[in-house]
């Protein structure tokens, strides 16, 4: 099995930090409506959105988003922030500079040679035009789905923060995803292209997404010869759990025996939280007012039932191990 393989320096460990990324959502999703079978969780999305976008130019950005093969970095690199806005991101890939994209799109597989051309020609005006397409892209297909994969992206990091805090480097790789795995001081990840390096004091950033589960995406750090740009650090991006959760509707009535036990909504309520999530997310999933929900989840907390957590400056509540057993 070939494997990108990083050895990892004190110095790196202590570097290992969490992003999300819009236009990581935004980039997989491409991948995700053109080969729905490949990520199933994602059907409704895809057969809601089809018609949406069909009268929108998709050419050019399918080209450097392949479904299978390396994909442009111009337009997939290394989120510097901890969580960019689109806006952002959108605004980096206009100022790519235009060596990175001649050098990108060599590396990208399969690209048609009359978009190649055209992209070759003049690589300012085409980090514009890409840039653009994909603006319209993401106000038609997925601005009105970022808060609810927000508020999942939020839950992953919560729970993997959790994960390091109470077993350390080797409780976060476990089960982040069965293609990853920590052996020492080496970080592994199947890949059909070998490679083996260092970190080099640069750490490594966590990228979790929903749009392209149940793909893994790597950066392995490997700049240009003549390239400074941060936006190409050693990356991982893997699919968060709950992602099926994204498209519920209505959400499976509670047995009646928990149901009898402490209140259907509250039962109802306890059962949603197998993710963690916020007021406001239950609320919408289901049809209930934030303020109902809160005062039930006031009683579940004070009966130790959940539990909440602040991130990033949004509170999630989440089942305690009381909890979980009561569900179970």
């Amino acid at each position: 099995m070939r494997v990108i393989e990083w050895r990892m320096r004190t110095e790196d460990v202590i570097r290992i930090r969490f992003a999300y990324s819009p236009l990581m959502e935004l980039v997989l999703s491409l991948i995700t409506l053109r080969a729905p079978r490949e990520h199933s969780a994602h059907l409704p999305w895809v057969r809601a959105t089809r018609p949406l976008v069909a009268g929108l130019d998709l050419a050019e950005v399918y080209a450097l988003v392949p479904v299978h093969g390396w994909m442009a970095d111009f337009v997939s690199f290394t989120p510097t922030e901890p969580q960019p806005d689109i806006t952002t991101e959108l605004d980096t890939i206009r100022r790519t500079p235009p060596l990175r994209v001649i050098s990108d799109l060599a590396d990208t597989a399969d690209v048609p040679q009359e978009i190649a051309d055209r992209i070759r020609a003049d690589p300012r005006a085409a980090t514009a035009r890409i840039a653009d397409t994909l603006e319209s892209y993401w106000d038609t297909a997925l601005a009105q789905h970022w808060p609810s994969i927000l508020r999942l992206l939020e839950a992953e990091v919560w729970r993997r923060s959790k994960r390091l805090a109470d077993g350390g480097l080797q409780a976060l790789f476990d089960d982040l995803h069965e293609s990853v795995s920590l052996d020492g001081d080496r970080l592994r990840v199947a890949d059909p292209v070998e490679w083996s390096g260092e970190l080099t004091g640069t750490g490594l950033t966590l990228v979790p997404h929903a749009m392209g589960w149940p793909s893994v995406r790597k950066m392995t750090g490997r700049l240009k010869p003549w390239s400074t740009d941060d936006r190409y650090q050693p990356m991982i991006a893997y699919p968060a759990r709950g992602v099926a959760t994204l498209w519920e509707t209505t959400p499976p009535p509670p047995p009646d025996a928990l149901a009898g036990l402490i209140g259907r909504t509250r039962a109802t309520i306890l059962l949603a939280l197998a993710e963690p999530a916020t007021t406001t997310s239950l609320a919408g999933r289901l049809g209930l007012t934030p303020g109902g929900v809160s005062q039930h989840l006031s009683i579940l907390r004070a009966s130790e039932l959940v539990t909440r957590t602040r991130v990033a400056g949004t509170v999630l509540y989440s089942r305690t191990t009381r909890g979980d057993a009561l569900v179970g």
